[in-house]
């Protein structure tokens, strides 16, 4: 599930490795059995899916435009060429958590999303952030396969839907 968010954040206790300011969008996940592991909690690799849905939904929230799927017959699409994780607590079955994303920097041909993971209070355990993320993205020719130049029109896209300018 996907929602713009405006100009505020989820809300959780103070946590110092936090991500401060705010966030335009917001994708929930509903944890499910079959996302735990041996150990009983959300397991590391779910949390790269679920900021994989979380920038899909944000691209089709920020530009209108659908993800490009080149075997539905796309020419260009993004790609990822970086992502990293950083774990703050555990999450567990049954505990719905909020992906909240936001663009952190817009360059020729890539941009970076930030991501904020958070779970809200729950018979399972209390609201707090659960993990930071963030990626790198590349827009992609693949008739060329090369790099191609992010449109200005995309760019103004973005800015509108963060409120703020992405570029100097």
């Amino acid at each position: 599930m996907t929602e713009p968010t405006g100009d505020h954040r989820i809300s959780v206790p103070v946590d110092p490795r936090d991500l401060p300011g705010p966030f335009p969008h917001r994708y929930v996940v509903e944890t499910r059995f079959g996302d735990t592991d041996a150990m009983g909690h959300i397991n590391n690799s779910r949390f790269l899916t679920f900021c994989e849905s979380a920038r899909i939904a944000y691209w089709e929230a920020a530009t209108g435009e659908p993800f490009g799927l080149v075997t539905h017959g796309a020419e260009e699409s993004l790609i990822l060429a970086d992502v990293r994780v950083t774990f703050r607590s555990p999450s567990y079955f049954g505990e719905v958590l909020t992906v909240e994303s936001r663009v952190s920097r817009v360059g020729r041909t890539s941009f970076s999303l930030e991501h904020r993971i958070t779970a809200a209070d729950s018979a399972r355990g209390r609201a707090r952030l659960v993990a930071t993320a963030g990626d790198v993205l590349v827009l992609y020719d693949y008739a060329t396969e090369r790099p191609r130049v992010i449109p200005d029109e995309t760019i103004a896209r973005l800015e509108a839907f963060e409120g703020r300018r992405l570029r100097g």
